[in-house]
């Protein structure tokens, strides 16, 4: 089974590709993840988790939701993870994952996709992002023939910076970054309330027809690429970029 997590589309391209490819269920957790529903799930084939890369690492709120979920029949999981330059050492923190819930750690496959993370990054027009995908498609299906004939995905050339990365910078980078302080709605806001419905943490409510951030945020850009009207902001860094959906 295909569990995926995804904020802009490019996890969930991915994951249906491969999907296709191997003949396998695919299965979006935003539901399970917004309604912390943690109740068990099963598949007598390999699990396989596609997930966007948080501070070089898996983003905490889906690291949370499997660690509380049980997993039953096949021991057996694979993480495959989108990313825009690096997933670091997130490997070092998966196979603890997998130990701790006693399943056999299958590798972690890095996939270079379009970048999102428009609260500090410049983000792709679109045919520069379908460039982008076309190069990546040829490693979604290499990695769909792995899952399919059984073996491990291979493990990548760490660097010192890799594992400074995925710990140190990690851990700096979630209190002092990743929060809704400066996500605010400009006038062209038409009061659809899509960003309230599409947060995979329910952090956004409307008020008097304008969307009102929480505190609980993890930064996976859906409200402000979502936007009908590109009427969200984050600060002045987003203003002229263009919003990112995976347009495949």
């Amino acid at each position: 089974m295909i569990l995926y997590f995804s904020g802009t589309g490019n996890s969930e391209y991915a994951a249906k590709r491969i999907g296709k490819e191997i003949g396998d269920e695919v299965t979006n957790l935003f539901e399970r993840i917004r309604n912390h529903d943690f109740s068990a799930m099963r598949s007598d084939r390999p699990w396989v988790i596609v997930s966007p890369t948080y501070a070089w690492r898996i983003p905490r709120i889906l690291h949370a939701w499997l660690e509380k979920t049980a997993l039953s029949g096949s021991r057996e999981i694979y993480f495959l993870m989108t990313c825009g330059g690096s997933i670091g050492n997130a490997e070092k923190y998966l196979k603890k994952l997998c130990s701790s819930k006693n399943m056999d750690f299958s590798g972690c496959f890095p996939l270079l996709m379009p970048e999102n993370y428009i609260a500090m990054f410049s983000t792709p027009g679109r045919e520069e992002a379908l460039e982008t995908i076309r190069l990546a498609e040829t490693h979604i299906d290499n990695a769909a023939r792995l899952i399919k004939g059984g073996k491990k995905f291979p493990q990548s050339h760490l660097t010192v910076k890799d594992k400074i990365n995925s710990s140190i910078v990690n851990d700096i980078f979630y209190p002092v970054f990743v929060h809704a302080k400066k996500f605010y709605a400009a006038d062209s806001c038409i009061s659809c309330g899509k960003c309230a419905d599409i947060c995979p943490l329910g952090n956004i409510h409307m008020d008097n027809g304008k969307p009102v951030w929480g505190k609980d945020c993890t930064h996976c850009m859906a409200c402000i690429c979502r936007c009908p009207k590109e009427a969200i902001e984050y600060g002045r860094h987003s203003m002229g970029l263009p919003r990112y959906i995976c347009p495949k």
